[in-house]
Order: structure tokens, then C-alpha cells, then sequence
């Protein structure tokens, strides 16, 4: 009898599984087929050939994929090389904690480019991909300006705090910050334009802001000081790399694939006022697939502009992670994250640390999460090319979890843990 197993079926969304079909007739070809509806109705799907082995098993921690989105072996390759069938359509979790990502898991007897419903299966095992494990708590926090999500883990604490962040689409992106707070942090999502009342559109970077944030997730009981965590991504890095040179809570700031400069927007922090670099869109790159690379369109790091715009890093009194993708279409991250490692020498600092991934895009987001290439962002009229390749981006989305979960710890004292 033809069985296939998917351990567990629930499971932390940056988790492992073991995926292992059995009762197969040896040497027989075989396809893995994996799928899931997101929460806007969009369809993900990926798929991998096997040949069964000579006691007719197919076990994903040992067999090679001969073919399909994949090839070789990938234990969580059916995850990470999910795409969807919307062009230019991201995989983001809305909901952290009201519900997983439901994914099936379908074997079929033979090699099959596309699942029809003339193509019958031979097992399907349902799971669940869960951003939050058992007992995280999500509070809405609308407290003076701040507004975004707290995620306690379970248990008195106290915790290390840290502060979530995302880029230039706005809003309020939760997934990451549920998915720390498994880990055992204290993590406060938080929203900096486009969200609730806060403005539609961000004219200017404004520190009280964070800084009222940052005390605000300090006064929590359950939030371990003196100090706080800092991590972002694209223009919430260079959010977070300003909060550790300019707030004296920050102890540690993770930048994934940002800038080292104000750009587009300028900063503000009482009396101190940095102007921003403007954007050059003239110098967009449109791809054969219609995409925006935006590689060159801040213009020349070491202009007269690009030095006025310097987030005087050398402030800092915290250690800084830099993690960058060397296949990043977006922006230069590896080289702004080189020149913010050369300015802190300069100034005779020595707290800088760099992560750097060959192959991988802008995109570096927690293990499995699928490689988005390009996808919409609001505001710009074409969709923006984000980069990488598929296997060695996942790579980095592992080793960098990993990293970046050690630096937090090492700087700001051991976290909790929950399981799911």
C-alpha cells in the first residue's frame, strides 16, 4: 500500500519536515507536487521527479530530485521553489496568528508537469505552516503615535525586545516578528507609514518616532532590558542602522539589504537634520519580464550627496549585523554595507559584522519562504525585480535565520523557546 508521510503536519513555518513516500514499486518515477492558496486566493504550486529506490521509498532527506522546480537533494526544496501562478505575486503571511498556511502535499505515479484532474493521485497528506507557536500572544498597540503589534512568547519573561521592520510597500508585515517571538523574543512589528492613521506616504523619517517606540517597548514588564534589538529589511534597514546610531536604547540593529545613506526621504531627529538622496528612476533597467532593476538609481555611493546623507553609523554604541544579498537587484547592499564597515574603521570602531550571500537576492527572508523574484510594490508604476537564484537564496535564508537569531541573543541575553 502506497503511503505518504509529511512529520510533522504542524509545524513552525521556518521548520523542517520530513517528507518520505513508501509501498512505491522500485525503480518507479514518481512527481511530489506541493500547493497552497494564500490569503488574497493566489495559487502556489511546485513540484519534483524522483525514481523510487530499490525498496520502492522515495525519502526527500536522501533521494535526488531529477527534475521539476529543483533538482538534487532538497529536503524543503517543495517549499522554497513555490511559485504562484499571478505574475509578480509575493508570498506574506497577513495574518500571523489567526491562522497557517495550509499546504498539500500530493504524490502522483509518474513524472507530471502540471496536475490535471484526469491525473489521479496516489497519496495526499495535508499540513500546516504556522507563524506563531502555542501560547504567542498578539497585542494591536495604538499607544500615543506608535502604532503596529507586540508578540509576547508564553511565560513571565522577562524577554529580549526587539523591533520588527519592513520596507518601502508600508503597512504592517507580521509574519517575522510571530516567528522571533516562537523563538523566545519579545518582538514589537512595527508600522512606520501606510497603516491605521499613520500618513499614507513617507516624507520624512522622523526618529521621536522611534525612539517613543523603542521606550514604549522598554516599559513592558515582560521586556528584558536596559537595551532593545533593531532588525529590518530593504528601507527598514536603513531605519533600523539610523535607531542604533541615534537612540540610546538600541543595543543591537540587524540590516538586511539596505542602504547606509538617507535616501528618498529625509531625517529628522530633534535638531539634527540629515537631507535625503534622491532617487535617480531614469537609471531603472526594464527586464524582458517587464520589471523594474533598480540597481543604479540612488546614483554614485561616493558623491558629494551620498556623504551629506550618511547615517553617521559611527555613533552607534551597539554592534551592527549586516546581512546582504550578492545577487540583491534592488539596490547595491553589499556594497553600502562594505562602505558602512569602512566608515565605522575609520572612526575606530569595531562593531560591525557582515553576512554576505553569493547568489541570493533582496528578498532574505526566514527559512522555506519562497524566492520572490519580482513582485508590486505601491507607488511605482512597474513591478521592482528583487533578485537571486532559487537554491542558493534559500541557502541564505537559512544560514542568516540562524545568525541572526545567535547575534540577538549575544547582545541582548538568551531568549525563551516554544515548539509547535
Amino acid at each position: 500500500m502506497v503511503q505518504l508521510t509529511v512529520t510533522p503536519e504542524k509545524s513552525l513555518a521556518d521548520s523542517p519536515v520530513w517528507i518520505r513516500a513508501c509501498g512505491l514499486t522500485p525503480s518507479q518515477p514518481v512527481t511530489l507536487y506541493s500547493s497552497l492558496i494564500d490569503e488574497k486566493g493566489v495559487k502556489f504550486q511546485a513540484r519534483a521527479f524522483y525514481w523510487a529506490n530499490e525498496a520502492g521509498e522515495v525519502d526527500v532527506k536522501e533521494a535526488s530530485a531529477v527534475g521539476g522546480d529543483y533538482i538534487g537533494v532538497c529536503p524543503m526544496g517543495l517549499f522554497w521553489s513555490l511559485k504562484p501562478e499571478k505574475m509578480f505575486h509575493r508570498l506574506i503571511k497577513r495574518d500571523a496568528i489567526g491562522s497557517p498556511f495550509h499546504v498539500q502535499i500530493t504524490l502522483f505515479g509518474s513524472f507530471i508537469l502540471m496536475p490535471s484532474t484526469n491525473d489521479t493521485p496516489l497519496a495526499t497528506c495535508p499540513i500546516e505552516r504556522w507563524f506563531v507557536a502555542p501560547g504567542v500572544e498578539r497585542f494591536q498597540i495604538k499607544d500615543g503615535q506608535v502604532r503596529g503589534a507586540l508578540f509576547l512568547p508564553p511565560g513571565p519573561g522577562p524577554f529580549p525586545g526587539v523591533i520588527d521592520m519592513f520596507g518601502g510597500g508600508g503597512g504592517l508585515i507580521e509574519f517575522r516578528a510571530g516567528l522571533l517571538a516562537s523563538k523566545g523574543f519579545a518582538v514589537l512589528a512595527l508600522a512606520y507609514f501606510a497603516y491605521l492613521d499613520l500618513p499614507r506616504t513617507l516624507e520624512e523619517i522622523n526618529m521621536e518616532y522611534f525612539e517613543e517606540a523603542a521606550k514604549l517597548l522598554l516599559k513592558h514588564p515582560k521586556v528584558r532590558g536596559p537595551g532593545l534589538g533593531v532588525i529590518g529589511l530593504s528601507k527598514g534597514a536603513e531605519v533600523a542602522l539610523a535607531m542604533a546610531s541615534f537612540l540610546e536604547q538600541i543595543d543591537v540593529a540587524v540590516c538586511i539589504n539596505g542602504t547606509t545613506n538617507v535616501n528618498g526621504t529625509p531625517l529628522r531627529f530633534r535638531d539634527i537634520y540629515i537631507p535625503a538622496v534622491r532617487y535617480y528612476p531614469e537609471k531603472y533597467i526594464i527586464s524582458n519580464m517587464g520589471a523594474l532593476y533598480g540597481h543604479h538609481i540612488i546614483g554614485d555611493p561616493w558623491d558629494e550627496a551620498h556623504q551629506a546623507s550618511a547615517i553617521p553609523l559611527e555613533k552607534a554604541q551597539g554592534q551592527l549585523l549586516f546581512v546582504v544579498g550578492e545577487d540583491d537587484h534592488a539596490l547595491n547592499s553589499k556594497l553600502f554595507a562594505e562602505l558602512a564597515i569602512a566608515r565605522a574603521k575609520k572612526y575606530r570602531k569595531n562593531n560591525c559584522t557582515l553576512l554576505s550571500y553569493p547568489r541570493a537576492g533582496h528578498l532574505i527572508e526566514p527559512p522555506s519562504s519562497p524566492l520572490c523574484f519580482a513582485s508590486w510594490i505601491p507607488g511605482i508604476l512597474k513591478p521592482t525585480q528583487w533578485g537571486g537564484e532559487m537554491e542558493p537564496h534559500a541557502k541564505a535564508q537559512e544560514h542568516s535565520w540562524k545568525e541572526i537569531q545567535k547575534f540577538l541573543e549575544l547582545h541582548l541575553g538568551p531568549a525563551g523557546s516554544s515548539n509547535v
